[in-house]
């Protein structure tokens, strides 16, 4: 249960994942330590922390099942090594013939406390003939996870769930007060609408939203838009990468502005049930 400390420290680790396992858990194992000896008390890594890789059949062949990960043995002992809870914004995980793109929060003891499957794919066609059809390779999950901790209330999502507020709205809505958006945003989408899109879930949630991201040309050719973020309640950015390399960006994350942002704002309180009339002339 949350308790009644005043703040805490939270850090975004950015990467530059590639298709190697091995040395994208060396990288982001590096990346949580620094973020812990700045002080952090919840550290989170993005999307795809384990492995970015377009290509469906080579990523599968290299991926086992849960508990086949040995990624999760090694942040489990990072976690519980720093004392600090730490959300992987995402692992890769095969399922059978797909995969899940899963968030794990580790306690601070090294046990996981909460998973996340992300619940929205991201299949689109951008201009210039970039193209996604993320639900060919990954199987979409069911269940939004708010996350009760000594720190804070913690509500999950992954990258393009940011685009469908009624998810944060309901995460908000049952006491939600940190809001997590690991991502890999492609650059075309993130420098149009990155910024705008979390300061906006912060904004009318009265909610942070802390969103480590992945950033820069991948191994299998992608392009993410890195520039991880820290928002307040009240809309106001705490930190920010102002690039797309490897780092850490740590912020205070104070709950008292939590409180205060939704009295000054009650939306969450006030919000009414409606139908909608079509109206044809």
């Amino acid at each position: 249960m949350a308790d009644d400390r005043k703040s805490f420290y939270a850090a975004c680790v950015q990467m530059r994942s590639g298709l190697d396992r091995a040395r994208n858990l060396a990288d982001a194992l590096a990346l949580i330590d620094e973020a812990a000896e700045c002080g952090a008390q919840f550290i989170a890594t993005p999307e795809m922390t384990n492995v970015v890789d377009r290509k469906g059949a080579r990523l599968l062949a290299s991926l086992p099942d849960e508990a086949g990960l040995e990624e999760i043995t090694a942040f489990a002992a990072a976690a519980k090594h720093h004392r600090a809870w730490l959300l992987i914004g995402s692992l890769a995980v095969k399922l059978g013939a797909k995969a899940a793109n899963r968030s794990f929060l580790f306690g601070p003891d090294g046990e996981i406390v909460a998973r996340y499957d992300k619940l929205h794919m991201f299949d689109v066609d951008l201009p210039g003939g970039e193209s996604w059809k993320e639900s060919r390779l990954y199987e979409a999950g069911d269940d939004a996870k708010m996350v009760v901790t000594p720190l804070a209330k913690f509500g999950l999502s992954i990258c393009y769930d940011v685009r469908f507020p009624r998810l944060y709205r309901a995460l908000s809505q049952v006491g939600a007060e940190v809001l997590c958006v690991p991502s890999a945003f492609t650059r075309q989408t993130g420098i149009a609408h990155w910024k705008t899109l979390l300061t906006a879930r912060a904004i009318e949630n009265g909610a942070f939203v802390v969103a480590p991201a992945q950033g820069g040309v991948h191994e299998d050719g992608r392009e993410t838009y890195g520039h991880s973020m820290i928002i307040g309640p009240w809309g106001d950015v705490l930190a920010e990468a102002d690039n797309d390399a490897p780092g850490v960006i740590v912020a205070e994350i104070d709950r008292q502005a939590v409180v205060e942002a939704r009295q000054r704002i009650p939306n969450l309180a006030l919000e009414r049930d409606f139908e909608i009339f079509i109206i044809n002339q």
